[in-house]
């Protein structure tokens, strides 16, 4: 039987990215709460989720599924695509140029991975529609126009040339000489214009809509029955002023087409998929009418008053990147689920507090499992060692992407004094009013804080919609054992003046106003009172 240490050793060698999987292990190590019978529909999708939720292995898991049927799936991570120039220099290059530059990366990409595919597949090879098809959208993203004046150069030339001749001949008859003499003369005129045309400008990439739609609607008729899988990842990438006008690309050129199914993932926070032009008229995708976004990785990965629901997600889930591999994999003795716990933590309650201190989020859950291995050592992972590692991760993953948001990192100190030095709780409610302020969003996208309940309404508040947040376990780990650790999810005081805590919302808001958590107060204080 392996000791600890080797089980330690192996969970501080799961990749913390799926990228880093190759597609077999990506396949056997994706643990589905949901969201794969989600994906698997024809429908164009937005799929939202901070990060670490999971998308990357979502579209990554589609593609090998999708791939091993009759179809064609491309997976795109759009950190790969454009230049420098085009990502970083916003301000030299105009967003329709560096969106032109995305967009051939990103076609000259679907091209070669299918012309990949159809190397696999001897219909598609000898299919001579298919080949022409192809050819002709590698043509349609071929353009270079050169953009500035022109400078015309005539040159004239001139060459005149005389040519003369003469000769003497003689003769005699009888006893009388005769002489003959010829003379010749010629003049030649020689003339050439020659005219040169000089572009002074710069090249720019040059896309005609109607060819590339052109192009892709050839290529879907030729692959006939089958459907090509479009799965973008990494939309937030993109530079947000350029992502309307890729989004309408997609639009006018490829959600249109039948065989054509396209997946985004994006981060609701950063993405700008519409946006309205100088002239009025609007560009990009229109959510819910061009393409749903009804996935949010976020919901599925809520665990809240289901804790035993989290417990099988996260224990199967370390289960199955434990044993992915093939045979070169060591051999950890664990044949069942239930071994995990058993021989790598000291008890179930400690596996019990790496899930709670995950708050949902795969990749916080398998960042924090290595590290407290690490610290475990030769031994198995105790609670200590999941609370010391949960505070660095806090630390170093989530507190210093803060660093550069004063006003946020200034709102999250507010709150956990709030709410769970004055309160001893471990969250708290915002009117949904409040909750687009932006130091509110950029705690959230960080992880920092988790939206556990949306749009929960009471009697007593007609009109006023709230969403229920949780602190990140690693803002708070310090205070648990101290007379500041939090006693519940939200404060509750009954009719008596009595004081409780809850899990779940009651309908009667009345009985958690003390849970509320009125923003207005901490802007005043700061003196960002306008700053929403």
């Amino acid at each position: 039987m392996p000791t600890p240490s080797v089980i330690n050793a192996a969970l501080n060698k799961i990749p913390k990215r799926a990228e880093s999987r190759a597609e077999a292990e990506l396949r056997s190590t994706f643990e589905d709460s949901g969201v794969g019978q989600a994906l698997d529909t024809v429908d164009h999708q937005i799929i939202y989720g901070r990060r670490g939720t999971g998308k990357t292995h979502a579209l990554r898991y589609l593609t090998s599924v999708r791939g091993d049927e009759d179809n064609i799936a491309i997976y795109v991570d759009l950190r790969t695509i454009g230049s420098a120039e085009g990502v970083f220099d916003g301000q030299s290059v105009s967003a329709v140029e560096r969106t032109a530059r995305l967009l051939v990366d990103l076609l000259n990409q679907v091209h070669d991975e299918i012309l990949r595919a159809a190397l696999d597949d001897d219909r598609l090879v000898g299919n001579a529609n298919f080949v022409n098809a192809l050819d002709s959208l590698l043509d349609s993203i071929s353009g270079i126009r050169v953009k500035g004046p022109v400078e015309r150069t005539i040159q004239d030339s001139e060459r005149a040339q005389q040519k003369g001749s003469a000769s003497v001949s003689a003769s005699a008859t009888g006893t009388m000489p005769k002489f003959s003499a010829t003379f010749g003369a010629s003049d030649e005129l020689e003339q050439q214009t020659e005219t040169t045309d000089k572009w002074v400008g710069e090249e720019r990439v040059s896309l005609n809509f109607s060819d590339v739609a052109r192009a892709l609607r050839a290529l879907a008729d030729s692959v006939s029955a089958r459907r090509i899988w479009l799965l973008l990842d990494e939309w937030t990438s993109v530079p947000l002023e350029t992502q309307p006008y890729l989004g309408a690309f997609l639009v006018r050129c490829v959600l249109p087409l039948q065989p054509f199914t396209v997946k985004i993932a994006a981060i609701e926070q950063q993405s700008a998929f519409r946006k309205q032009l100088e002239n009025g008229s609007m560009i990009g995708i229109e959510v819910g009418a061009d393409m749903s976004a009804n996935l949010n990785l976020d919901d599925f990965m809520v665990f809240e008053q289901e804790e035993e629901k989290a417990r099988s997600f996260f224990r199967s889930l370390f289960f199955k990147h434990l044993t992915a591999g093939g045979d070169e994999r060591v051999d950890l003795g664990l044949n069942r689920e239930s071994d995990l716990i058993k021989e790598a933590f000291t008890d179930s309650r400690a596996f019990d507090e790496l899930v709670r201190a995950a708050e949902g989020v795969p990749r916080d859950a398998i960042n924090i499992a290595a590290n407290a291995a690490w610290r475990a050592g030769v031994k198995k992972i105790s609670i200590p060692d999941v609370r010391k590692a949960a505070r660095q991760w806090f630390q170093n993953d989530k507190e210093r992407a803060l660093a550069d948001v004063p006003e946020a990192q200034g709102l999250l100190n507010w709150i956990i004094d709030e709410v769970i030095r004055g309160k001893r709780a471990r969250g708290f409610l915002v009117n949904q009013k409040d909750r687009n302020a932006r130091p509110l969003v950029i705690l959230f996208d960080a992880r920092v804080l988790h939206l556990v309940k949306r749009g929960y309404s009471a009697q007593d508040a007609p009109g006023e919609r709230f969403d229920v947040y949780v602190i990140d376990y690693g803002a708070y780990v310090d205070l648990i054992s101290t007379q500041n650790a939090p006693q519940g999810t939200l404060p509750l005081q009954g009719e008596d003046g009595s004081e409780g805590y809850v899990d779940v919302p009651l309908q009667d808001l009345r009985a958690l106003r003390r849970a509320v958590l009125n923003l207005d107060d901490f802007f005043k204080a700061s003196g960002n009172a306008t700053d929403r």
